[in-house]
């Protein structure tokens, strides 16, 4: 069986989940892997086949997105350029992390496209959504990335296709320390609107991760350092708070580690106000933006004892083998299926005699 597996490249979310979710896609036959977005600072460690631009969004420095340098950095004949060159004939499987190339070049070439993705089940009609309505930003999450099946990741299992998050093995293995400090991502501000705010709560030791920022330095006992993910895990890992956006990810795998949780939603961004809508139903305290007068809210945080218990398991390698059960091409005669998925002829040879006895006798 061959599989094209399509991430979105911009922010780190779509990246970190794909660590995880790649080592079990390449146990089902040949995967090819595809990116495009070009605001991602997590690295694939493994080889990349497509790499396009695509379309992506640029942070800005006062909480939203920077329109005119995405519209900047936009090149819409390029995109379609990109989509058509994309020949997805011979793959048995396309699952798509709400990456438009793939998934437009699916629909141009009538081929079933999977949507495994967060953007999949907050566009549910069963997952939380903020008081005011976005027909714009709606708009965008159906149309960004179509596909013909949706599969989606969440705070919570709101709907029979919406999966609690991928939590990464490199969370889930690790023992968790409280080194009295707080982690804070907020890529959308900039550091001199960060420092302002948070300088005015005293005796704190914020541990802030910039996009804006290429040098580590600190003013007070504010730390701002440039983004590097295995330094980010270990702040993150090891903090009492996370300070963060309303993406997905981060608020996930915070709450898994039992970490005390705020965020701020980036303005203007549909998906990020949907997540908020979503983590004050389970009592995470949500602010509008970074000002001054939202200091209150902040150091009330700080000063709390917040727990919140959630039950995040890993069930990632039954969702996969659900979705190729599922969606694979039957007519391909190169694959065979076994009690704990579907395997090529190549990849089945490589499991022991004994596992496929076992499996059979299932």
């Amino acid at each position: 069986m061959k599989i094209l597996y399509a991430i979105q490249g911009t922010g780190n979310g779509h990246l970190s989940r794909a660590r995880d979710i790649i080592p079990i896609l390449q146990q089902k036959g040949e995967l090819d892997i595809l990116v495009s977005g070009i605001q991602a600072d997590v690295v694939l460690p493994y080889p990349v086949k497509y790499r396009f631009k695509g379309l992506s969004f640029i942070f800005g420095k006062n909480g939203g997105i920077d329109l005119i340098a995405t519209y900047r950095k936009s090149n819409l004949r390029q995109l379609y350029k990109e989509i058509k060159s994309l020949s997805i004939a011979d793959y048995d499987l396309v699952i798509n992390d709400f990456e438009p190339v793939s998934a437009w070049a699916c629909k141009m070439q009538n081929k079933e496209c999977v949507g495994l993705s967060h953007q999949a089940a907050v566009i549910n009609k069963k997952s939380p959504k903020p008081k005011k309505k976005d027909i714009v930003g709606k708009a965008v999450l159906n149309n960004y990335a179509p596909v013909t099946a949706a599969y989606g990741f969440h705070f919570g299992a709101y709907d029979k296709n919406i999966f609690t998050p991928v939590i990464r093995n490199q969370m889930r293995e690790s023992k968790p320390e409280n080194k009295s400090h707080y982690t804070v991502y907020l890529p959308a501000y900039s550091d001199e609107k960060i420092i302002k705010v948070l300088g005015e709560i005293k005796n704190i030791n914020w541990q802030v991760f910039s996009k804006h920022t290429k040098k580590e330095y600190s003013v007070k006992k504010i730390h701002i350092r440039p983004i590097n993910n295995e330094a980010f895990i270990e702040s993150f890992i090891n903090c009492t708070g996370v300070l963060c956006g309303a993406g997905f990810e981060t608020p996930a795998e915070a709450l898994f580690l039992k970490k005390k949780l705020i965020v701020i939603p980036m303005k203007g961004q549909y998906e990020q106000q949907c997540n908020a809508a979503a983590l004050k139903t389970m009592s995470v305290p949500v602010i509008k933006s970074l000002k001054k007068k939202y200091l209150d809210t902040i150091k009330d945080w700080v000063a709390s004892d917040q727990q919140i218990i959630v039950n995040y398991p890993d069930t990632t390698q039954r969702i996969i083998n659900m979705i190729i059960k599922k969606h694979h091409n039957t007519d391909n005669k190169k694959s065979v299926e076994l009690g704990d998925g579907v395997y090529s002829i190549k990849k089945l040879k490589e499991k022991s005699l004994g596992k496929i006895l076992n499996q059979l006798g299932e």
